[in-house]
């Protein structure tokens, strides 16, 4: 079979997805179990995989499938916990008092206090706490959605403590024969990690630096009373101003400290300093934008968690009280990535699945304790005791919480294990590689020169493939070096494309869509979600693939890897 046709076939999947989705605009729901069923057949009678590797694999993606409703129903418990106990009251008046601007809120919340939740945790938790947060201060559901996966690019790379990096990077790579070579040429494997972040840590400050503005354009554009691009560059020099209090800080940590905390640190000190400047009007514009009011919103744009704050039976709440849940698990987070001590305790309840079906590499675990929804459960449960809710209320939270999982649970249930299917795909009688290498080797040999181009291209494939950039980059970062050794060009910069590309492909995955989809309520609205975030995520590939080619073809960068 030609390596055209293979790729084709490989690509086929996601072309039937993304036709269904954003061409038909289908429902996930609808789409997403005919896009398992195609897939299966692929796998079937062209890669010829066995059927026990296909339900393994499937298997596999249900238990993945577990823990993301278990981050879902936390995020949702705890938003509606605070809305009984009256807090969800006491935040909205916090966040008029910084600004009433509608545009000065979406930056602090989404890009600042998400890209801190995201360094902390990753994993798809920042759209699941940012999205139903700016819900519940008064945003439509679709703009608070959007919001919420946009902000999953710039700090995706340095997510879950550095983990698309120290697991993502180093996993993927031959670090035997990569360190062998890198002795060879003076250098070492430490080295050249920090090396790869560096360049990360660089080039996602050029690039993310304009994401708020990115932000607010798409939100005035598409949700503002004169669906207006002007007023979003009203707030240019402050968005510009919110993207380097986030990146400059986030770079520099990169670069001097490693890949753990670029993303917690930038998004903590450009908080501090962003709703210091907005409580003074800095940079801020003249005028307060707002959306129009809630009963002339599109039926589109509303979801079925609806924040009815009047009949709440709360007594007025401190602004401080309010935010210790949100405080108490940015804190639980970091401690529980930073402190190996608690992270074993946490991890000591896991339920592990190895080699399912008795297939060698297909392997699950569940850890209820250590995944953020854990977390998140606790700190709503613990909430019931600081707020000193009456029992009604709190059993209120937990009843509209738990319905919210069918929608999103019979979804996942096929997008999961559609992405395993793929992934585990390169073990099987044709002897072929496994589809997303199959796409990527095509596009490689199809190129030549202007691969580093394209580099940051594959990683977003990959990304919207899993769902993951930690993922992304274990699939791709060997068959990324493979390609730049053969053109002889930086292996460093080629993998910091395909890491910079796989966090801007998370504005797209699939099941990240679906999973922050169910948090807000608009489950079935996947495809329009998706046409809107596509635009970034291109910009965001190109502009980094840009880069690495000036870089590379231009300024003649190389590393260790290239005596």
């Amino acid at each position: 079979m030609s390596s055209s046709l293979l790729a084709l076939l490989a690509f086929s999947p996601i072309l039937l997805a993304a036709i269904l989705l954003i061409g038909l605009r289908w429902p996930a729901r609808r789409a997403m179990p005919l896009v398992f069923l195609f897939t299966v057949s692929i796998a079937l009678y062209f890669w010829e995989m066995s059927l026990n590797r296909i339900l393994a694999s499937s298997l596999q993606g249900l238990v993945i499938t577990a823990g993301v409703l278990w981050i879902i129903f936390g995020a949702i418990l705890l938003l509606n916990t605070l809305k009984h106990s009256g807090a969800i009251q006491s935040i909205r008046a916090g966040f008029i008092t910084i600004s009433p601007d509608r545009r000065v809120q979406a930056i602090i919340i989404a890009w600042l206090f998400g890209s801190f939740i995201e360094g902390a945790s990753g994993f798809g938790t920042t759209a699941a706490i940012a999205a139903p947060l700016l819900v519940a201060i008064g945003f439509p559901a679709m703009a608070a959605l959007m919001l919420g996966m946009l902000v999953q690019s710039t700090p995706v790379s340095f997510g879950a403590v550095g983990t698309p990096i120290i697991i993502g990077i180093t996993g993927g790579l031959d670090s035997d024969a990569v360190s062998a070579q890198l002795l060879a040429n003076g250098s070492d494997w430490p080295a050249f990690i920090q090396l790869i972040t560096s360049q990360v840590a660089i080039i996602h400050a050029i690039v993310g630096t304009v994401m708020p503005l990115i932000m607010v354009l798409m939100l005035t554009r598409f949700f503002g009373q004169e669906k207006s691009w002007k007023a979003g560059f009203a707030i240019l020099p402050f968005a510009l101003f919110a993207g380097l209090a986030f990146t400059i800080p986030y770079a520099a940590t990169g670069i001097l400290l490693g890949p753990e905390f670029p993303s917690m640190l930038g998004g903590l000190i450009g908080l501090a300093i962003v709703t210091t400047a907005a409580r003074f009007n800095f940079l801020t514009p003249k005028t307060t934008w707002d959306f129009a009011p809630a009963k002339e919103w599109p039926s589109q744009w509303l979801g079925s968690i609806e924040m009815k704050l009047d009949n709440i039976t709360s007594k007025p709440m401190s602004s401080l009280k309010a935010w210790i849940p949100y405080v108490l698990v940015g804190v639980l987070l970091v401690i529980s990535r930073v402190s190996s001590t608690v992270a074993d305790a946490l991890k000591a309840v896991t339920l592990k699945f190895p080699n399912i079906l008795g297939e060698a590499g297909i392997n699950a675990d569940f850890m209820p304790l250590y995944l953020p929804g854990g977390i998140l459960v606790f700190v709503a449960c613990s909430t019931y005791f600081l707020h000193k809710m009456p029992w009604q209320n709190f059993r209120s939270a937990l009843s509209e919480s738990s319905r919210i999982l069918l929608g999103a649970g019979f979804v996942l249930l096929f997008t999961i294990p559609m992405v395993r299917i793929l992934i585990n795909s390169g073990i099987n009688a044709a002897d072929i590689p496994s589809m997303p290498i199959a796409m990527a080797r095509y596009v490689a040999d199809s190129v030549g020169d202007i691969y580093p181009l394209l580099a940051p291209s594959i990683g977003a494939l990959g990304a919207f493939i899993a769902g993951s950039n930690t993922i992304s980059n274990m699939m791709f970062s060997q068959f990324q070096l493979g390609v730049a050794e053969n053109l002889g060009i930086s292996g460093a910069l080629i993998l910091a494309g395909q890491a910079i590309g796989a966090a801007a492909g998370n504005m797209i995955a699939i099941h990240n869509v679906v999973a922050a989809s169910a948090t807000v309520g608009l489950l079935g609205q996947e495809g329009t979600t998706l046409r809107k975030t596509i635009w970034p995520t291109l910009y965001y590939t190109l502009f980094t693939g840009l880069i690495i080619f000036i870089a590379i073809k231009v300024l003649g960068i190389t590393d260790p890897l290239m005596p």
